[in-house]
């Protein structure tokens, strides 16, 4: 008989291990899963910085966070129902995530006395008392995986890479999960290894088949599709609907794609994505350096392309010069930041939000450069349009500003029609343009004060271009002072006016009363299911949640003014917090973490309940 069935809503898994050990594909294989049957999911890749760490050792533990539900969620979850840990390192790192009660399945035949002292340990943590208030369930993983494949060709090296397979087999029992998509998936990647076929596919099948067996598994999950807007659906990453964005706007917009870029976790995937699609006219160039990869960029855009580069926060540093003569000479050029921790080389595989002030401040000269930051994964693909659109339209370099939590994690993405994009329209100026006077370079449009976009070689519009102050009109080479500021001014006047288009901001619960949450970025997710939280116990609590970030919509003072007090959490030391308190000039409060993680959903409800316990709720 088979085992009972249990329902629930909703389920947090971690996988964790060696970067050998295969989390990170095992998570994919049941995020894709789940995804395929309709649950919401949200996943939280976790990378060691270190790319050869030694086997075994905490900086080599490699982790793949996924939280799946029947209701719409917002976050990879707090805390988790199962952990898997392959060996003493994982569990060292990732014990204390897992929930009092949850389930912990360990590969015991990796917890010998060597692999415990590497992990830490003096005495072994199955055995002295520290995993007692969990569910524990040590399996003989690579016993197991070596009995079930001992009739394969492979060697026992490579017999033991696929005890990844065995767990996620046990995982995808116990959550009541059908193992074709994944063993479709095995049959593709490895097509021209048939030998490797035939062994993941038999782990796979022996860790199902070994829970179903076994007495210490008495019952199984199962999480019902959640309920979506009509469409159809793919799993993405946010630096994969990073990619698509681009690739959307360039066919909407009629120009060539040239992204120009430079290796830098956690940007790389980017360039690799756009790679893929050179039959959609996209070019790719991986420069020896962010600085050429930047020019290539800005001769794009200069020529008639769409101009695109990529980076993280120490490659925007070297590119800082070459953006500002973007700037000055007012051509649309599309700059994607996905930030990571830092300072300087900092933790390049963990999360951070610290790049902010850099993007506004971090050029010489008074260089305003308008910024647009996604709030979760699939949101990079909207942004990301939305920073080709006002780059093209205004003629300005554009920043979009990620971070690794959204351009690592994946989500459910409902794929839009064509038709239900915003126009681009790229304006390219032609002979009409050349008149008595010559052509003109910086007569300006008389609503966005853009420039005309002349493609070199246009017969009679010849102009300099260059980081020179140019003179208005005319586009001259200019020394003079007061024909500078008046560029200046317009520079800075043009990027103001984008604030004209920005649609009404949304105010997600109370529309006025005594804590607002003000957000971006990647705390979307944290901030969105702690305020949910809130309005459901009829606390007066509203989230607003900003993708323009320079220039700040028209009505958000209007919305500030109407709660007793703001609270802005980022993962900085707090850089929107000086933005908004010198803008709005308002008493906002800070709330920072700064550890290369997102926030913990019960982190903010403490924060909430501070803040209103001063208030005098409580």
């Amino acid at each position: 008989m088979r085992k009972p069935v249990e329902q629930i809503e909703e389920a947090t898994i971690l996988f964790a291990g060696d970067s050998g050990d295969g989390s990170q594909t095992i998570g994919t294989q049941m995020t894709e899963t789940s995804a395929l049957i309709g649950n919401d999911v949200a996943t939280l890749p976790d990378y060691p910085a270190e790319i050869r760490a030694p086997a075994g050792s905490l900086a080599g533990v490699s982790g793949f966070q996924l939280h799946f539900s029947s209701e719409q969620i917002h976050t990879p979850g707090d805390l988790c129902d199962v952990l898997v840990a392959m060996n003493p390192a994982a569990l060292k790192v990732h014990l204390h995530k897992l929930k009092p009660n949850g389930i912990l399945i360990v590969n015991v035949d990796n917890f010998a006395r060597r692999s415990l002292r590497l992990a830490g340990y003096e005495d072994n943590p199955l055995e002295d008392g520290t995993v007692a208030k969990y569910q524990v369930f040590s399996v003989e993983l690579t016993r197991l995986t070596r009995k079930a494949l001992e009739n394969t060709d492979l060697t026992t090296r490579e017999i033991d890479r696929c005890k990844n397979f065995f767990a996620l087999g046990m995982i995808l029992w116990l959550y009541n999960r059908s193992m074709e998509y994944t063993m479709k998936w095995v049959k593709t990647k490895f097509a021209t290894k048939p030998q490797y076929i035939e062994a993941n596919i038999l782990a796979l099948r022996a860790g199902n088949i070994y829970c179903e067996a076994t007495e210490q598994f008495a019952v199984s999950y199962d999480v019902k599709p959640a309920a979506f807007e009509p469409g159809t659906y793919r799993n993405i990453e946010g630096n994969m609907a990073t990619v698509l964005g681009l690739i959307a706007a360039s066919h909407q917009s009629g120009l060539p794609l040239v992204y120009g870029s430079y290796p830098i976790t956690p940007a790389s995937d980017i360039l690799h994505g756009l790679a893929q699609y050179r039959n959609f006219g996209v070019i790719t160039m991986q420069m020896e350096d962010e600085i050429a990869a930047v020019g290539v960029a800005i001769g794009a855009a200069f020529s008639g392309s769409l101009g695109v580069t990529g980076s993280s926060g120490p490659g925007l540093a070297l590119k800082s010069e070459a953006i500002n003569l973007a700037m000055i000479a007012e051509l649309p050029l599309v700059v994607c930041n996905i930030q990571r921790a830092g300072p300087s080389t900092g933790m390049p595989t963990k999360t951070e939000q610290s790049d902010l002030l850099q993007m506004f401040y971090g050029r010489n000269g008074e260089s305003p450069i308008p910024i647009v930051a996604p709030s979760r994964p699939f949101d990079c693909f909207e942004t990301v349009y939305e920073a080709c659109r006002i780059a093209v339209k205004y003629r300005t370099p554009v920043i979009f500003l990620s971070d690794l939590y959204i351009g690592m994690g994946a989500e459910p993405w409902r794929i839009p029609k064509l038709s239900e994009l915003p126009e681009i329209k790229a304006d390219f100026a032609g002979r009409e343009y050349a008149h008595g006077n010559g052509f003109e370079p910086y007569q300006r449009d008389p609503e966005t004060l853009a420039r005309p976009w002349a493609k070199p070689g246009t017969p009679e519009l010849e102009h300099r271009i260059g980081g020179l102050e140019k003179s208005d009109i005319t586009g001259h080479v200019s020394y003079d002072a007061e024909n500078h500021e008046k560029m200046v001014e317009i520079r800075a006047e043009k990027v103001a006016r984008i604030a004209n288009e920005i649609p009404p901001t949304e105010v997600f619960g109370a529309q006025e009363g005594d804590v607002l949450l003000l957000g971006w970025g990647g705390t979307y997710g944290a901030v969105r299911t702690a305020v949910e939280h809130c309005v459901e116990d009829g606390l007066s609590i509203a989230h607003v949640h900003l993708r323009h970030l320079n220039p700040f919509p028209n009505d958000l003072a209007d919305i500030l003014n109407r709660f007793k007090k703001v609270l802005i959490p980022e993962l900085n030391r707090g850089q929107l917090l000086k933005l908004v308190r010198s803008t709005y000039l308002i008493d906002a409060i800070g709330f920072n973490k700064v550890q290369g993680q997102p926030f913990h959903v019960y982190e903010l409800e403490s924060k909430i309940d501070e803040i209103l316990k001063e208030l005098g709720h409580f």
